[in-house]
């Protein structure tokens, strides 16, 4: 029966199933398609993301000939444009979501609408995309028509490899600098010479990208590059923000050129973001109280807000300092002050009345103001420092920590995942220096006022007929004018050098980025005091353009050739707007 089933020369069936494992060739093929369409995906998820977000060490893009210039310019303006349009539209809706709930209902759709699609994040958005776009199109384009003529390249410039460059500074143990290619010689025996200078490390990427600046432009490229496309990029915007973007952008390059200019002559000057904040504090505090004209209104509330002081005695201050005089109104508007005490009401009902005798019958020497109009909540002018002290580190407490804490959430979860009560601490101690930094700025300032006021009117008392005692002999003793120095205008500079002295109270880091805040509006002060004393001339209504093209084009200058002497922030903003080239 079993020979009839089967051939003669085939082998026998056998009754159970084979142990191997069957693969269907049909299920292999769904499989590594499968396989194939996730990589795609995930190739496409990365292509998706670059558009928002720049990866680390992208290399710069080999422009051949015009069109791929312009192709090249056109396809990062429209990248730059969309993303300063959606940074905008987020920032000013995250702004008004903070104060919608006191907005009427029937205005809440509309003024969301405004936020995300209006005006501001149109002009924005054209700024940065027609800056960007002009840069592109102008540094790419002159290489092509004014080529850089290529040197003879030597052995040690063309042989040397960035493996060899990592293993020869490995040897030297430099681990926070590394040295340039044309700094060192090799000597035959491996041992280096002294390197002649130093250049911060640079990435693999980062140093491609110098070498592509070396082969392909001239120093000044990116400088003209910069300077044109920010003098037209400028006029995108409202004429009441450009001030404000042409001052920002031309300290910033004052920045970077001048950490270059250190950097290749080897000079540095100590504490020189402290020198600089200083100098511009006593501009501005001098700027507040005698020409508060020339400072911005925004700013010069938020430091009459900043200082607790009561806004007519600022006014009496300028006002008897300037002109000998001061209005009564403000003296009867602080002795209605709800907190005013007894001693504090009586001194300034006295200086009120003496101000309205004729002049030959007030007392001796000029009148200044009190410390009572200062703080007439608080007799003692000791005590009134460290409760305005607390009232600042109180008030700027939220605003720092916001600061300090909003970034580490979102830029920095990686390593707050890791160690969460190291970070919190670390940005609790930022926030309680910096709202610290604040307030003792204050106290410097009103330590100050209070004293040299102080010590005039003693002085003056020491001088009048019949006193007697060790003061009264100096005070005859000066020469005449130098007691009038404590209440000169002069004076008020001083005290803003003085306060700016606070900034060591802050953490190192962050010294530099207060220095360049302020740094503008000293600028801006002194030089709108200078144009009024004739020693300057306007520029008219293209001076903004002409200071943006200015900044701009130490900035890209400083970005291309040296962009390590850029603060960290300026550097990432500019490679995520703008890229390698």
């Amino acid at each position: 029966m079993a020979s009839s089933l089967h051939a003669p020369d085939s082998p026998p069936q056998l009754g159970r199933q084979p142990s191997y494992i069957h693969f269907t060739p049909r299920r292999a093929m769904a499989s590594f398609e499968n396989l194939v369409v996730l990589a795609n995906y995930e190739e496409h998820l990365r292509e998706a993301r670059k558009v928002v977000w720049r990866d680390r060490g992208e290399k710069p893009v080999e422009v051949l000939d015009l069109g791929e210039c312009v192709e090249h310019a056109c396809r990062g303006g429209l990248r730059a444009g969309s993303l300063a349009f959606a940074i905008r539209s987020g920032v000013n809706l995250i702004l008004l979501l903070t104060r919608i709930r006191r907005i009427p209902k029937r205005f809440r759709l509309s003024l969301i609408r405004h936020a995300l699609f209006g005006e501001d994040s149109m002009r924005f958005a054209a700024t940065l995309g027609s800056f960007v776009a002009l840069y592109k199109l102008i540094l790419n384009a002159l290489p092509i028509f004014l080529p850089q003529p290529q040197p003879q390249p030597s052995t040690t410039e063309t042989e040397r490899s960035l493996f060899r460059q990592s293993l020869t500074r490995k040897a030297e143990r430099t681990a926070d600098l590394t040295y340039d290619d044309s700094t060192y010689e090799e000597v035959e025996l491996g041992v280096l010479e002294q390197p002649r200078s130093r250049r911060a490390r640079l990435s693999a990427s980062a140093q491609a990208h110098q070498v592509w600046v070396r082969k392909r432009t001239r120093w000044w490229y990116s400088a003209f590059a910069g300077a044109a496309a920010g003098a037209i990029a400028i006029m995108f915007e409202k004429r009441s923000r450009r001030v404000g973007i042409a001052q920002q952008m031309f300290v910033r390059g004052l920045q970077g050129s001048f950490n270059a200019i250190s950097d290749k002559h080897g000079f540095k000057i100590p504490h020189g973001d402290v020198l600089v904040f200083t100098v511009c504090c006593g501009q501005i505090m001098y700027a507040f109280l005698m020409r508060p004209e020339t400072l911005p209104y925004s700013y010069n509330r938020w430091i009459q807000v900043a200082s607790k002081v009561p806004a007519e005695a600022v006014r009496m201050t300028k006002t008897l300092v300037r002109e000998g005089r001061f209005d009564p109104a403000d003296m009867e508007r602080l002795l209605g002050h709800k907190h005013i005490t007894r001693n504090n009401y009586a001194i300034l009902s006295d200086r009120l009345a003496k101000a309205r005798l004729p002049e030959g019958l007030r007392s001796y020497g000029n009148p200044i103001i009190p410390c009572a109009a200062v703080h007439p909540e608080l007799d003692s002018c000791i005590t009134v420092q460290f409760a305005h002290f607390w009232e600042v580190f109180r008030w700027m407490l939220p605003i720092y920590g916001a600061l300090h804490f909003i970034p580490m959430m979102l830029f920095r979860r990686g390593k707050f995942l890791r160690n969460p009560r190291q970070m919190l601490l670390r940005a609790a101690w930022g926030t309680s220096r910096s709202s610290a930094f604040l307030g003792v700025f204050v106290v410097i300032y009103q330590t100050y006022f209070c004293g040299k006021h102080n010590l005039y009117e003693k002085l003056m008392l020491a001088k009048a007929p019949g006193a007697r005692s060790w003061l009264s002999i100096v005070a005859r003793r000066l020469p005449p004018g130098w007691a009038e120095i404590l209440i000169s205008k002069q004076s008020f500079f001083l005290g803003g050098l003085l306060s700016g002295l606070s900034l060591f109270v802050e953490e190192k880091r962050r010294r530099e980025e207060l220095a360049m805040y302020v740094l503008p509006k000293a600028l801006e002060s002194a030089w709108v005091m200078a144009r009024g004393k004739g020693w300057v001339f306007g520029m008219g209504q293209f001076g903004d353009a002409l200071l943006t093209a200015i900044g701009m084009g130490m900035v890209m200058s400083t970005y291309q050739n040296d962009p390590q002497h850029l603060s960290g922030l300026v550097r990432r903003i500019l490679y995520q707007f703008i890229g390698p080239n």
